[in-house]
């Protein structure tokens, strides 16, 4: 982040900071609306392709694979980037050993003590423990950063750009390091599928307070690392402080954290790969499940009555041997292994796996599913479409009766209707109760007009926005491919 400041100045960087954080929000509120269509718990990007892009699935499997390539093997760079100036806090000058300066070394090192380990158990739930230190680890980073900004005075820091940028070539191909840094949509279903309240102003408010509180600390580290070392700051800041037992516990934190996120990312990736290579065409002839669910014998999916169809990450739940779950967990660490062997530049990584990866599942998909889901003429439509009517025609009637029921803050309870029908039973009369219907009314028309949860949105507007959100990915991944491909150096 405060390199990326650095390309486009404190204004503009603040500015696209914000900006990256709402197209994010706004992607991950267009797959919340997406799982309104599909069962209860059976959510994911492969049960949502087999109603929409079924043919396309393998691009949908594709990217959520190069994304979570792409973070581990950045994962494994800061390892070695870090790792070297730990050894040297504990003495490592003095012991004769140069190995232990070299990056490659630790990379190595860490690959088969840990990053092996735990990677090939099929269950991850130890692992879930880890967001502990992972919370503490970024809390202590903030500080740091923060604490150095206040105290270090550099005589001979670069220039520091508050209203202009270095240029378009720079600011562009930083762009997919800011889009990287909100990419958490590979794991929204799960959420979605797990949430114990997913009421519409819930799932709102879980994204506002996630994406508003990263940002918030992505500016209050890009601009305090920023302002610390002018144009002269590096992607990873963090080794750009000089020795100390602050700084070497921070190395270390950080180092523990992104050791046990690596098993985290290959869990997705191999099952999307594993997916990829299931994959095959389908007919233009709709599977039976589609057309039983047309003809509303059964719901959308049949997963709801078997839920294990799709796992925690969304990918397909098919018997994996041994053998084929050896071969790619084996392939895809050899090849995170050498890659990160051969590349140092963590910024450059992120920059490529933002541009590809973060941009197709944040901006691309999400805007796709909505906008081919929500079609008016789709049969999902049009049978949430009716669910949705039923309850808006419950509510009315109980605002034309004068009833109170509008007034709670769980009015979409399951038995609303019934309280509806009991409540229309017993107040037959209306003349009694004119005034306090005047008043529930408007108190109904207002929040239809605007409600914080977002239920006041029209279909036809969203699936506008939903499809600029699509091509809004795809300029931005063309144009920060290009920049890192041909301009970048």
């Amino acid at each position: 982040m405060p390199l990326a400041m650095s390309h486009f100045g404190a204004m503009l960087g603040v500015f696209l900071i914000l900006w990256c954080g709402l197209t994010s929000a706004f992607g991950l509120y267009l797959q919340a609306r997406c799982a309104r269509y599909l069962d209860r718990g059976s959510s994911s990007f492969f049960a949502l392709s087999q109603i929409t892009y079924p043919n396309a699935a393998v691009v949908f499997d594709a990217a959520i694979a190069i994304k979570c390539f792409g973070v581990g093997v950045s994962y494994m760079i800061i390892i070695g980037d870090l790792m070297p100036g730990v050894a040297e806090a504990f003495g490592s000058a003095d012991m004769g050993w140069p190995f232990l300066d070299d990056r490659k070394f630790w990379i190595t090192a860490f690959f088969l003590l840990f990053i092996i380990p735990l990677s090939f158990p099929r269950r991850l739930d130890s692992l879930k423990y880890t967001s502990v230190v992972a919370l503490l680890a970024i809390g202590y980073l903030i500080i740091l950063v923060v604490y150095h900004f206040s105290v270090d005075e550099l005589p001979n820091k670069g220039n520091i750009r508050v209203i202009t940028w270095e240029g378009p070539v720079a600011a562009l191909s930083s762009l997919p390091v800011v889009i990287f840094a909100y990419t958490c949509h590979q794991n929204m279903f799960s959420i979605l599928n797990e949430i114990k309240d997913n009421s519409p102003g819930s799932i709102v408010a879980v994204i506002g307070t996630s994406i508003g509180t990263a940002a918030s600390v992505y500016i209050l580290v890009a601009i305090t690392g920023y302002l610390t070392f002018g144009s002269d700051v590096k992607g990873n800041i963090v080794g750009m402080y000089p020795p100390s037992v602050a700084s070497t516990i921070a190395k270390a934190a950080i180092v523990a954290l992104v050791t046990f996120s690596i098993p985290l990312q290959i869990h997705p990736c191999r099952a999307s790969i594993d997916a990829v290579l299931r994959w095959r065409p389908i007919s233009s002839q709709r599977p039976q499940s589609v057309l039983s669910a047309a003809s509303g014998s059964q719901p959308l999916l049949p997963s709801s009555s078997a839920p294990a169809l799709v796992d925690s990450h969304g990918a397909p739940v098919v018997a994996m041997s041994e053998l084929r779950f050896a071969l790619i967990t084996s392939g895809i660490l050899a090849l995170s292994y050498l890659t990160a062997l051969n590349v140092s530049s963590l910024d450059r990584v992120l920059a490529y796996v933002g541009s590809t990866g973060s941009t197709a599942i944040s901006f691309i998909l999400p805007g796709l599913f909505y906008y081919k889901i929500s079609d008016p003429d789709s049969i999902y439509h049009q049978r949430l479409s009716k669910e949705d009517d039923d309850v808006d025609l419950d509510a009315d009637s109980d605002d034309d009766a004068g009833g109170g029921v509008l007034d709670r803050d769980d009015d979409d309870e399951p038995g609303l209707r019934g309280s509806v029908a009991s409540l229309r039973s017993v107040r037959s009369g209306a003349s009694a109760a004119s005034s306090r219907s005047r008043s529930s009314r408007w108190r109904w028309r207002w929040r239809r007009k605007w409600r914080w949860d977002l239920e006041h949105l029209e279909t036809g507007l969203l699936r506008r926005l939903s499809l600029c959100l699509s091509v809004y990915g795809v300029c931005v991944m063309c144009v920060c491919l290009v920049m890192n491909s041909v301009f970048a150096h």
